[in-house]
């Protein structure tokens, strides 16, 4: 049986289209806003949420993230409140995945883990530290569970090591667009183009694409080449500088429509 997240790629591409996933860290800007901020995403034309779970000691997030995850932390986010959010994520009817460091993983329970995302409506989970050399526990769990292992590949990953880490993940791969860590940017590097096209050699699977995206013309070109446009930094930035919960919610979701145009321009 297919997740939603698979159907959402079936979906997307007999549109001809990309999808639009939008990040936002559980607990942020606090527990009910989150909620709040899923919903209003969702209502605004996302077609995927991943739900961050906070770390204190994030490999792959950026300044703007890292913020935003010690704010959740402060507030005592905790396992729960991130499958709570997931579960609101779920039940807008957009796909819903988690993206989590493997710690947090380890400590609730490997299998507990996944069982935890399929009980709440989640489709899979986007692992940024783990290596596929590490996966056999998590790749059993997420069989059992029939949830999607998601991994993700940088321009610096050979071509035969691409073809290894595909070979295992399922839903989508994600493809860092830069070497570093996320963040909106002015431009979005060439690598990220050149990343999909050597992805596509070695799998069938979608290929979306992270780090950087923040403006209508850059979901718009990313649309072009990618099957997914993954969007978070530039939501959280938003929500940091708002004057009110409600004023961030709003913003986030003006920014969210111009970027699910985006995405529909970019074919």
């Amino acid at each position: 049986m297919s997740t939603p997240l698979e159907l959402l790629f079936e979906k997307v591409k007999s549109k001809n289209r990309a999808a639009l996933i939008a990040y936002i860290p559980a607990g942020f800007p606090t527990q009910a806003g989150c909620a709040k901020v899923i919903r209003a995403l969702a209502e605004a034309g996302v077609d995927a949420i991943e739900i961050g779970y906070p770390y204190s000691d994030p490999v792959m997030d950026g300044p703007t993230i890292q913020e935003a995850a010690e704010i959740s932390l402060k507030g005592g986010t905790t396992a729960a409140d991130v499958f709570a959010a997931l579960k609101v994520a779920s039940s807008t009817g957009v796909a819903a995945v988690v993206m989590t460091y493997w710690n947090p993983i380890e400590k609730y329970g490997v299998d507990s883990f996944a069982q935890s995302i399929f009980e709440n409506g989640g489709s899979g989970v986007i692992t940024p530290d783990l290596t596929i050399e590490e996966s056999g526990r998590w790749l059993e769990a997420t069989s059992k569970y029939a949830i999607n292992p998601i991994y993700v590949v940088a321009p610096s990953t050979s071509d035969a090591r691409l073809a290894e880490v595909t070979s295992k993940a399922g839903g989508f791969v994600y493809a860092a667009s830069v070497m570093g860590v996320t963040g909106a940017r002015a431009n979005i590097s060439v690598d990220a183009s050149a990343l999909v096209t050597r992805v596509r050699k070695v799998t069938h699977l979608p290929v979306s694409v992270g780090l950087g995206v923040s403006t209508r013309a850059q979901a718009r070109d990313v649309a072009a080449y990618a099957d997914g446009v993954i969007v978070g930094s530039a939501f959280i930035k938003l929500l940091l500088e708002a004057k009110s919960e409600q004023e961030g919610v709003e913003k986030i979701s003006y920014l969210a429509k111009e970027l699910a145009l985006g995405v529909r321009e970019g074919r």
